[in-house]
């Protein structure tokens, strides 16, 4: 069972982390719009702007961005995991020639 859970978070945070999903959640948070707006009601206007459309849609953006934000450290740390190897193999001949001398 916990296997299942895993794999089912993962299948959904995945399809939520996508401007896709932020599309199709715009799209049902879009429905209520004309309701809120005919109750001419300001505190029901903000509260559908708040609690219906930021809510559902800021959800999948901030995801998409998290993800991308991550890609780029990832990248980062590559590239400086490999400077710094390099940086060790340069020291390693350094070292060698030195010791030769």
């Amino acid at each position: 069972m916990k296997r299942f859970n895993l794999w089912l978070a993962e299948k959904i945070t995945t399809g939520v982390a996508t401007m896709w999903c932020a599309y199709l959640f715009a799209g049902i948070a879009l429905i209520s719009l004309p309701k809120a707006l005919q109750s001419g009601d300001s505190i029901v206007i903000v509260s559908w702007v708040a609690q219906t459309f930021l809510q559902l849609v800021l959800l999948s953006i901030i995801m998409v961005g998290q993800k991308v934000q991550s890609a780029k450290v990832e990248n980062i740390i590559i590239e400086t995991h490999s400077v710094a190897l390099q940086e060790l193999k340069d020291l390693q001949i350094l070292s060698k020639e030195i010791q030769t001398l």
